[in-house]
């Protein structure tokens, strides 16, 4: 057991317990399961225009944002660095062409 670990033992022999505060070290290691995202839709509308959505951003701070191809360009410098996912679809545009 590391030190750095808080420990305490009830003393009662019916009820002998020993509890243990949490490692903080190995909860800051720890992953987090993410949902793969799934394929924009035809419904899925820019939150600016809406015109079908070719991008979606999954901000860091929580919740998404969804962007045609134009206004995904437009804010794709500055918003990208506070996302976690930007999963852009725009090559759909050039294949139907």
């Amino acid at each position: 057991m590391s030190a750095d670990r808080l420990r305490t033992t009830v003393s009662d022999p019916l009820h002998r317990m020993t509890f243990h505060a949490p490692d903080l070290k190995e909860d800051a290691m720890s992953t987090t399961a993410v949902a793969e995202p799934t394929a924009l839709k035809t419904l899925d509308r820019c939150d600016r225009c809406g015109a079908q959505a070719y991008v979606r951003a999954v901000l860091a701070a929580g919740g998404e944002l969804l962007f045609c191809a134009h206004h995904a360009r437009a804010v794709e410098d500055v918003l990208r660095p506070q996302t976690t996912l930007w999963q852009d679809e725009s090559d759909q545009l050039r294949s139907q062409q």
